[in-house]
């Protein structure tokens, strides 16, 4: 069971995992073992996620969030299955935790009227300064 918040946990029978052997370089027993992991949800049809999350899922800007509704992530990082499969959960748990938080809302403001006048004085300095770069008049 993965646990996201109070409310919303996951069951294993959701996740899929695939095994796969790792890319790059090895010696003979990478050659012979699957260690890397592929983690695959549905989140798109999975009754435990609430709606709220499928929405902001999709609209997340993730390579590991697919258009099809499924969220694909691949680790490699270490030489044992098991460690991988648990970075994979943990990746997975911190990508759903990021889709649950709310949006902030960004409310409009003015600049003040101080802001405006040192940025006009500033400017007007800088102009003063480039003026200056002219020929010397003996």
């Amino acid at each position: 069971m993965l646990l996201l918040s109070a409310r919303v946990q996951i069951p294993e029978q959701e996740i899929e995992f695939i095994t796969m052997r790792s890319s790059g370089p090895g010696g003979q027993h990478v050659n012979k073992t699957d260690s890397a992991v592929q983690l695959r949800f549905d989140y798109a049809n999975s009754p435990s996620l609430p709606d709220s999350y499928k929405e902001a899922l999709a609209k997340m800007k993730d390579n590991r969030v697919l258009e099809s509704g499924w969220i694909m992530i691949r680790v490699e990082s270490h030489r044992s299955q098991l460690m991988n499969k648990e970075t994979a959960r943990e990746a997975l748990v911190s990508l759903l935790q990021l889709a649950g938080k709310p949006v902030k809302v960004r409310r409009p403001t003015q600049p003040s009227k101080n802001a405006k006048r040192k940025r006009t004085d500033s400017k007007t300095q800088r102009g003063k300064i480039k003026s200056g770069r002219g020929k010397v008049k003996i």
